[in-house]
């Protein structure tokens, strides 16, 4: 058989090892050697190839052989709880972007003090370096195995397989686990892991099925790699918006008000609010016109739009189709509001584009497990917009909307932390997605031919199209490295026709305008969040909830600081007065901990000669300050919005 490699094709016998031809090029690689990749999938060294075929060998310098090794260290977990519980039943134990996981139903309970027990075992198992042998079986006789070993969730599992497909099992020393693979070539491969924490899971992420325990680790080439990881970690901690944007008073939640509604205090408040005014003025000066549309709407809007076949599981519903007349529901996005204004009367191709902006707030019903502070939420504000035009504007329209995007990400500083998805239908899950396949095709040929002529760098993320038209996500990752959509822009062809939306062409003819749908900085909440995690908390002046902590070193100063501070309120900043009777470093001290981006420390001296002294939250000072000056400083460093 003929063997394509990197530089060469080889001949082989047929039978020959992935790891057998790694060696007949170099005992140095073949020592290095973690995977196969065989005409593109990843499989283990110990399989024999029958076939031609191309191959490249992954080597521990590859990325992928770090999920290869977590994967690897997630079966040494579940041996080491199958020989301390042996009535534990396994459920799944994939890899993550750090580590890995598995989920276990435990006869009685087990906490984060079991761990240590743990991971004493895995040691052993790992110092054992067994090997770990792949064999390919029926799925009848991995449910027979399933079935004799009384593994509840796996027969589940392996029930959900093709009955026509192999199924592979990885066995070391005594354990065996049904899985995809591929897997180090022995336990002894893992070298640096910890078992960091345990959570509910449900089985197959389904609320409806049991909770089970899951527990999560991290597993790295080397302890240093490991070490320098929970650095990161601790640094993540420190900026993690959940836990510092409630330490600074920016928002908080409710129990007895609910998951996924939080309370922003006056502090985040002042942050959107500043946001949201900067952003409808910078839309209004790019042509976007304003509506304000109502929270609910009857069903019938949403089953012309779609939603209600389509997305209905994640929306709020109020009342019940079989006994009330009028059912409503909470809009989960507003573009089938915004199309009303544009049937309010007939259109003509001098009327596109139409630009609609709203700053609306929406309604999802998100699972109760996927809630994170003010990341992912039940109700939240976005900036969202529809653009309706012709195909001829399509394309300078959309670049339009790019643009107003990184214009937003830039100020705002997040723009080196953004990256881009073309998010696509996925044809094999036809029930998900309204449309014609032809309609599909056109309308992602016209975003890719777009997003190529704008040389925009994206991966596609096949199914994470909207039910309604391929979009344009603009990822970003929060500081545990979890990556979710801050704007989206998105092109659709299909909801124009549903609703009824044309216009008259130059020759006098009926026409469905394409529809731009678009947020320019996403959903408030989500950014806010983003900002306090990239900032830690020590917002530039422009986005400060406060901007200047006025202090006096005394009574005796108490007047001139409250005359001083009210002159500089007539100028629209955000300021608080600290004249309690404390010490002045104290008070510096609280305002540097609430991490407010000016203090004025006004005494005697300045009383004296009449003007202030500027402290920035670094310790820099700037005295000898007259009001003007600092009004002129503070109004530069806001109109430029610097970071």
């Amino acid at each position: 058989m003929k063997i394509q490699l990197r530089d060469e094709t080889r001949e082989f016998e047929k039978g020959t090892t992935i790891l057998e031809i790694a060696s007949s090029i170099s005992e140095g690689l073949a020592r290095v050697a973690v995977a196969g990749r065989v005409d593109g999938v990843l499989t283990d060294l110990s399989v024999a190839l029958e076939d031609d075929c191309a191959l490249e060998i992954v080597t521990q310098k590859d990325p992928e052989a770090k999920q290869i090794l977590r994967h690897t260290a997630a079966h040494v977990l579940a041996q080491a709880v199958k020989t301390i519980y042996p009535t534990a039943k396994l459920s799944i134990g994939p890899a993550t972007e750090d580590g890995f996981y598995y989920d276990f139903d435990f006869k009685t309970p087990i906490t984060v003090d079991d761990l240590p027990k743990i991971e004493a075992e895995m040691k052993k198992i790992i110092k054992a370096n067994f090997e770990i042998k792949r064999n390919v079986v029926t799925k009848k006789q991995a449910l027979k195995r399933a079935k004799d070993e009384g593994e509840t969730f796996k027969i589940q599992l392996i029930g959900d397989i093709p009955d026509d497909e192999t199924v592979t099992e990885y066995t070391q020393g005594d354990f065996t686990d049904v899985c995809r693979g591929p897997h180090m070539r022995s336990t002894g491969m893992v070298k640096a892991f910890k078992l960091t924490r345990i959570a509910g899971a449900y089985f197959k992420g389904d609320s409806k099925n049991k909770m089970l325990t899951r527990i999560y680790g991290v597993a790295f080439d080397k302890k240093s790699e490991m070490d320098e990881y929970f650095v990161r970690q601790e640094e993540a901690m420190k900026r993690d918006h959940n836990k510092l944007g409630r330490e600074l008073e920016i928002f908080t939640t409710v129990d007895y008000i609910g998951q996924g509604l939080p309370i922003l205090l006056p502090k985040g408040t002042a942050i959107v609010q500043t946001m949201q005014r900067f952003v409808e003025d910078e839309e209004a000066k790019r042509g976007w016109v304003r509506t304000k549309t109502p929270l609910m709407a009857k069903s019938d809007l949403y089953k012309i739009s779609g939603h209600w076949d389509h997305y209905k599981d994640g929306m709020f519903v109020l009342g019940d189709e079989k006994e009330d007349k009028e059912v409503f529901a909470l809009r989960p996005m507003t573009c089938p509001f915004q199309y009303q204004a544009y049937l309010n009367r007939a259109r003509s191709y001098k009327d596109l584009p139409m630009r609609l902006a709203e700053t609306s707030t929406l309604f999802r019903n998100e699972s109760s497990g996927e809630m994170h502070g003010l990341i992912r939420v039940r109700q939240f504000t976005i900036s969202e917009g529809h653009l309706m035009c012709t195909p001829e504007q399509l394309e300078s329209e959309f670049k339009g909307c790019l643009e107003l995007a990184i214009f937003m990400l830039k100020t705002m500083g997040l723009y080196e932390d953004a990256s881009y998805r073309f998010s696509q239908w996925d044809p094999n899950d036809r029930d998900k997605y309204i449309g014609t396949v032809e309609q599909w095709e056109e309308a992602q040929g016209k975003m890719k031919t777009i997003l190529d002529n704008l040389g925009i760098p994206y991966k596609v993320g096949v199914g994470e199209a909207a039910f309604y038209g391929p979009k344009l996500d603009i990822q970003i990752k929060n500081v545990w490295g979890k990556e979710d959509t801050l704007i989206t822009i998105q092109i659709d062809q299909m909801l124009a026709e549903k609703f009824g939306m044309e216009y008259t062409d130059k020759d006098g003819n009926k026409k469905n305008p394409y529809i731009i749908h678009r947020t320019s900085i996403g959903c408030y909440e989500r950014t806010l969040a983003y900002l306090i995690e990239k900032y830690a908390g020590a917002f530039p002046l422009w986005l400060a909830p406060v901007q200047l902590k006025v202090i006096n070193v005394s009574e005796k100063s108490e007047d001139y600081a409250r005359e001083v501070s009210q002159k500089l309120a007539l100028h629209g900043y955000r300021i608080e007065n600290d004249f309690r009777s404390e010490k002045v470093g104290y008070k510096i001290r609280q305002a540097q901990l609430e991490k407010v981006p000016y203090m004025m420390v006004l005494g005697e001296n300045e009383i004296a000669a009449g003007t202030v002294t500027l402290r920035k939250r670094n310790g820099e000072e700037i005295r000898d300050l007259s009001i003007e000056q600092v009004v002129e400083i503070f109004n530069k460093e806001i109109e430029e919005k610097i970071k």
